[in-house]
């Protein structure tokens, strides 16, 4: 969400008028998705949207039907429309063509206040919450409670409370500042602003994408709640298994139209999901290994007992140039702030990193570049781009050295380099000049890990590659890391998924809570050992990490 999209959800409504529905003339005409009769359920029907930005069709005619106290998820590739679609219903975008029949009445949701009034509230993959604040003052920012002029904060509390207990979440203690919380309980602040407001539909975007296993259980069971009073919810995920535990019935979009329409969550086949998400059918996802003799070269990484107290401790490993090792842990397990650490973006407390047999210094990320490491975080839109400028400048921007001369900058230079990148890569669209905040998810984590193509790396630190990214942008980077492995590449990467662990990499470290306890060729493990190591392991005998 960008920063002109959360300011207008705390403004006053100033200016707005009472109802926030621009026309209210009955619905008709237009028939459900599915051609069956719209009966009182059916809260919010979309028929031919439309939405175009210069150059691009975003939406083409896109159709949508949800009823109350179902969840329908909304599936789609990265690009397919699904982020501009969900902008419309919020109010941030006006459609160009189409109709919205909100409740019974065609709608015009002018912005994000009229939506939130008319009951429509939308929780984004990147919470809009305010750190500094409490639980209760995020839950009711942009409507306080107040008497002649003052915030009536005793029954905020009270109110912020009961929303909690309706959740399942009393524990939540109002008054604590939200930036303490963890990323679960943050969820459940979101979901109780929207409760505030007495909303009738609920639009969740990727809810659970920081979130642990046991975490999302809970969620499934919050968002479960909700429907049972009748609320409605739009849940978009790229994880396919989630769609079949949570969902009712599934909408897809591809290149901004509707692929298909109302299918059932449960019995529709993975096959056929995939292939109208993509316009084929992906059998074979990860790129076949090569011959264990030809997949270790030297070692290009020396990890020797290093200790982050409260984070991870006496981790040892070793990275041979050509091999991809992966490591499965759950959200907590030290996993992220080793490769931190690693990376020299944290300082260990004991132990020590070296690369290529020379120790590199501790906390000192310009020293790991130099050594020929580079790094994927996490969080790309805020640990690894500039959202503002063009795709060049990203690309180029831990080379950026090379294009200066003399105080001044040889773009041309730049740009030339940075779209030999972006062919390689087949980024989409493949203008360098356009922002990368424009970009989808996919496209912008094919930008972070190319700006590492026009350096010398010898070691690659990966932290969950694929979160947000769809089921066909996903093969492609799966591809290109197994292409920079074949060329000698290091690489260390870290996921949440533990098929895509097991069937990228070479070999397997198990993390709990902050110890390595296991290490083996993936082809040696499956889900289910991988999964009980993860949650009860315990360092085996024999092991050596």
């Amino acid at each position: 969400m960008t920063r002109l999209d959360a300011e207008a959800m705390v403004t006053s409504n100033d200016g707005l008028a009472d109802d926030p529905l621009a026309d209210d003339r009955p619905a008709g005409g237009d028939r459900p998705a599915d051609d069956r009769p719209a009966g009182d359920d059916v809260v919010l029907r979309l028929a031919g949207v439309v939405k175009t930005f210069p150059g691009v069709r975003a939406l083409d005619g896109v159709r949508l039907e949800v009823r109350a106290g179902e969840v329908h998820c909304l599936l789609g590739q990265n690009g397919a429309g699904k982020s501009t679609l969900i902008k419309v219903l919020s109010g941030v975008y006006r459609p160009d063509d189409g109709d919205i029949v909100w409740q019974g009445r065609h709608v015009h949701l002018a912005n994000p206040q009229a939506a939130m009034k008319a009951g429509i509230a939308t929780i984004y993959q990147e919470l809009d919450l305010v750190d500094d604040l409490s639980v209760a003052e995020n839950i009711y920012i942009g409507q306080e409670p107040h008497r002649a002029g003052f915030v009536r904060r005793g029954e905020m509390r009270r109110g912020a409370g009961e929303i909690l207990t309706r959740l399942g979440h009393p524990e939540i203690p109002v008054g604590a500042e939200v930036g303490r919380l963890p990323a679960a309980a943050k969820q459940i602040v979101s979901m109780g602003r929207a409760l505030s407001r007495d909303a009738k539909l609920l639009i969740m975007d990727e809810p659970s994408a920081v979130l642990a296993q046991d975490e999302v259980s809970n969620l499934f069971r919050v968002v479960r709640d909700l429907t049972a009073q009748g609320i409605a919810v739009i849940y978009i995920s790229h994880r396919l298994e989630e769609v079949r535990e949570i969902g009712d019935r599934v909408t897809v979009l591809k290149d901004g139209r509707t692929s298909a329409v109302n299918l059932d969550a449960r019995s529709t086949p993975t096959r056929d999901l995939v292939s109208r998400m993509t316009g084929r059918t992906i059998e074979y996802v990860f790129p076949p290994r090569p011959p264990e003799p030809t997949r270790r070269g030297e070692p290009l990484l020396l990890v020797d007992r290093i200790t982050r107290r409260g984070e991870f401790e006496d981790v040892s490993l070793t990275i041979h140039s050509g091999e991809i090792v992966g490591i499965a842990g759950l959200v907590g397990s030290g996993r992220s702030e080793l490769l931190e650490t690693i990376y020299g973006a944290r300082r260990p407390d004991a132990g020590r990193v070296l690369s290529n047999g020379r120790p590199l210094r501790p906390g000192d990320v310009a020293a790991a570049v130099r050594a020929g490491l580079g790094m994927a975080p996490e969080e790309r839109k805020s640990q690894a781009l500039l959202l503002g400028e063009p795709v060049y400048r990203n690309i180029t921007l831990a080379t950026f050295r090379r294009f200066a001369a003399a105080g001044f900058t040889r773009s041309a230079r730049e740009r030339a380099a940075a779209a030999a990148v972006a062919d390689g890569l087949q980024l989409r669209p493949r203008d360098v000049d356009r922002a990368v905040g424009t970009l989808s998810g996919g496209n912008q984590q094919k930008v972070v890990v190319g700006r590492w193509l026009l350096g010398d790396v010898s070691l690659l630190l990966l932290d969950e590659p694929t979160r947000g990214v769809d089921v066909g942008a996903r093969a492609e980077l799966y591809q290109m890391i197994r292409r920079l492995a074949d060329d000698g590449v290091g690489i260390l990467l870290v996921s949440s998924e533990v098929p895509e662990v097991l069937g990228l990499s070479d070999r397997v470290l198990v993390m709990r809570e902050g110890r390595l306890v296991h290490q083996a060729s993936a082809e040696e493990l499956d889900e289910d050992s991988v999964l009980d190591l993860v949650m009860a392991g315990s360092l085996l005998e024999g092991d050596r990490v």
